[in-house]
């Protein structure tokens, strides 16, 4: 992840949450294996879209896709900085994530 982006993640976890607290953070295993983490503040219909081919491009060769994680009632900007958070996390830190570890 390039230094910028994470400064301006940094300074977004550093205020207070402002907004709708309605953004989950995802977490999908695609049909070759290989792990996407997202957000939005509508997984079920994000889930189909991703499944439909209309999602991000990265899981559009990768379909199907199933759900393994969510984390719910974020504001939008703690959503992407917590999807930074899991990014960052190794394959298998995500995994034992979505476990529940």
């Amino acid at each position: 992840m390039k230094p910028r982006y994470l400064k301006m993640l940094e300074k977004l976890s550093t205020k207070p949450p402002v907004g709708d607290s309605d953004w989950s953070v995802y977490l999908l295993r695609c049909v070759d294996g290989t792990l996407y983490t997202g957000i939005t503040n509508n997984v079920d219909a994000r889930l189909l879209k991703h499944n439909a081919g209309r999602g991000a491009a990265y899981t559009r060769t990768r379909r199907p896709v199933e759900l393994l994680y969510r984390e719910d009632s974020m504001t939008r900007s703690q959503a992407l900085v917590r999807e930074a958070q899991i990014k960052r996390l190794p394959r298998d830190k995500k995994e034992r994530l979505a476990l529940g570890d």
